[in-house]
């Protein structure tokens, strides 16, 4: 058994009659790491993670799970644990009992269960509203129960699907700074699927980039926004501009250029279309003359030394060096 990977998926695909959803994606997720599935809508990142929780047949190929191939077994047969968006807690049922219904489930004794939630309840900071029935909590504390519960079953790889996209943007930093602090302590590996890029940059080791049913890139995300693979990722990442050059397409990361017209150096010259102030940044944003969008990000400092307005002419700049040679489309 290779003890390096904890999931592997090997030439896996699925079809729903003509529509093929997933197509032929090999995958191998490192023993105790923090794996992000992320795409645009129907990229097949909820699909992929169904099937490794079993949820899902699969239609080819196979998934691996500690070096031993579950494809033909049920989801309770497979060690992991499957967080859903909506948290599905059980409206009847206290934390309390939440927490512990797989435990009774299996036939163990309310006391010794009851003891066992409660420990769990406490990983997450939650034992203080034990009694409390779901309807009783905010968004952010049912979504802790419900992590609590999957935990409790002691998962090999415990599965997110979208956790955090139905929380406020103050409380998704905060319960995602929680799932990164349980995940390292806890030791198991997370999959999580989200369409957020900075969820996903802020959290993964490692990310994995879909689109049609397909892995356009995987690999730790400093990796994937300073090299990304194609103009597709590039511009889902975010933070890039694609623009054309004589040796093909070339991403410029927008906070590596500037507006200006003095010294040499690759430019492109354009209408500002927007500007957004962002605190600590101006967003400047140009249709270029040869018909392309591209942004910069600049300091505010700088910006309000020289500010643009929405139909002023400019001129973007960056230096080859910051320029990423892209495959073609």
């Amino acid at each position: 058994m290779d003890t390096r990977y904890d999931v592997e998926l090997v030439a896996v695909s699925k079809r729903y009659g003509g529509t093929t959803a997933v197509d032929n994606i090999s995958l191998r997720i490192p023993t105790g790491s923090y794996t992000c599935l992320l795409g645009p809508s129907g990229c097949g990142k909820t699909t992929t993670l169904r099937m490794i929780a079993g949820h899902e047949a699969i239609t080819e190929g196979d998934i691996l799970i500690q070096g031993s191939n579950v494809s033909a077994l049920s989801p309770i047969e497979r060690g992991t644990a499957m967080m859903f968006q909506s948290y599905a807690l059980f409206p009847h049922l206290n934390c309390l009992d939440n927490v512990a219904f797989s435990q009774k489930m299996r036939g163990i004794g309310k006391a010794e269960r009851h003891a066992k939630a409660r420990e769990f309840l406490a990983l997450v900071q939650m034992q203080d509203y034990a009694m409390r029935l779901p309807s009783q909590l905010s968004g952010g504390q049912q979504q802790r129960v419900a992590l609590a519960r999957a935990l409790i079953t002691r998962p090999r790889v415990l599965l997110l699907d979208e956790p955090l996209s139905a929380l406020d943007p103050f409380l998704r930093i905060k319960v995602r700074e929680e799932l990164k602090r349980l995940q390292r302590e806890l030791g198991i590996t997370f999959i999580h699927v989200t369409h957020s890029q900075d969820e996903a940059m802020a959290m993964a080791d490692m990310m994995v980039v879909m689109e049609d049913g397909h892995i356009r890139q995987a690999g730790p995300p400093r990796e994937v926004f300073e090299r990304p693979v194609s103009p597709f990722i590039a511009r889902f990442i975010g933070g890039h501009n694609v623009l054309p050059s004589d040796r093909g397409p070339i991403a410029v990361r927008a906070d590596r250029c500037w507006l200006g017209t003095a010294g040499d150096g690759p430019r492109v010259t354009g209408r500002v279309v927007a500007v957004e102030y962002q605190g600590t940044m101006v967003r400047v944003a140009l249709a270029t003359d040869p018909g392309d969008e591209a942004s910069a990000l600049v300091p505010d400092s700088q910006f309000y030394e020289h500010p643009v307005a929405a139909g002023d002419a400019a001129t973007l700049m960056w230096s080859e060096r910051d320029a990423h040679l892209l495959a073609e489309a």
